[in-house]
């Protein structure tokens, strides 16, 4: 008996760090509400997904005639959104050559299928929303979220441009994140196409926000088609349960108890 504690007891202080280190990962990011039953929210997110990142990412575990699922027609997703192939039923493959990316961004492009379930959906619509120029990287951009990335910003047309402060040397500022930690200190050179600059140098994101959220909406369902009629399909077991199982057990205990009571 006291050797099987002393194990349990150890099993969760080997636990402990585990479960800390996973709830201190992620990142301070701003929480992103989706709704995958939102058809025009998804396919809104699918048209930019295909215009802007299927250019250099693959989807391979997605196909075109999934996206029928969230309310698009065949003949809709063929003259849209199918730019890689004239067959509905392939999967989403990208227009450049993973090896022509690792040359010219020193790695692949990963592919996207999953990337919302391993990344998160917060981290996903923060690392979309925080590039910046910054004049000592290569390709002329990094982020806030992901310091040093290889990939230039994708969407800088619909955002404008953020940029970096430099100090006397050229080196970007950093300042403190509110957080314990360091960011880079932006300030905004121009405005986007969903972007607008105020007077006083403000610059109202709403409409690029909202677009990012279609694209992470979607990258999301993306990662779990089937996790809508998952979840309706769910909610029917538990209306099951509730209205045929919960008045059985109690009838039953009532029967068993009857003797006693």
């Amino acid at each position: 008996m006291k050797k099987s504690l002393k194990q349990y007891l150890a099993a969760i202080a080997l636990a402990a760090p585990i479960g800390m280190a996973g709830a201190a990962g992620g990142g301070n990011y701003e929480k992103v509400e989706l709704d995958h039953g939102d058809q025009i929210s998804l396919q809104r997110g699918a048209q930019i997904f295909v215009n802007n990142c299927l250019s250099c990412h693959s989807a391979s575990a997605m196909r075109f005639n999934r996206l029928k699922d969230i309310g698009l027609t065949e003949d809709e997703i063929k003259n849209n959104l199918m730019f890689t192939t004239d067959k509905v039923g392939d999967v989403m493959q990208a227009h450049m050559n993973p090896a022509d990316g690792k040359k010219w961004f020193g790695a692949a492009p990963p592919d996207l299928t999953l990337i919302a379930r391993s990344r998160g959906a917060d981290y996903l619509y923060a690392y979309l929303r925080g590039f910046y120029h910054d004049p000592t990287r290569p390709n002329g951009w990094n982020n806030v979220v992901f310091d040093k990335v290889g990939m230039p910003h994708p969407l800088w047309e619909q955002q404008g441009i953020q940029a970096v402060k430099l100090d006397d040397k050229g080196q970007p500022i950093w300042k403190d994140d509110g957080h314990g930690g360091k960011t880079p200190d932006l300030y905004w050179v121009q405005a986007g196409t969903q972007t607008r600059m105020t007077k006083d140098g403000k610059v109202i994101t709403k409409e690029f926000d909202n677009s990012v959220k279609d694209l992470v909406n979607f990258m999301s369902y993306m990662a779990e088609p089937a996790q809508v009629q998952r979840k309706q399909i769910g909610y029917i077991v538990l209306m099951f349960l509730i209205a045929v199982l919960l008045p059985l057990a109690y009838f039953l205990k009532k029967e068993f108890w009857k003797d006693v009571h």
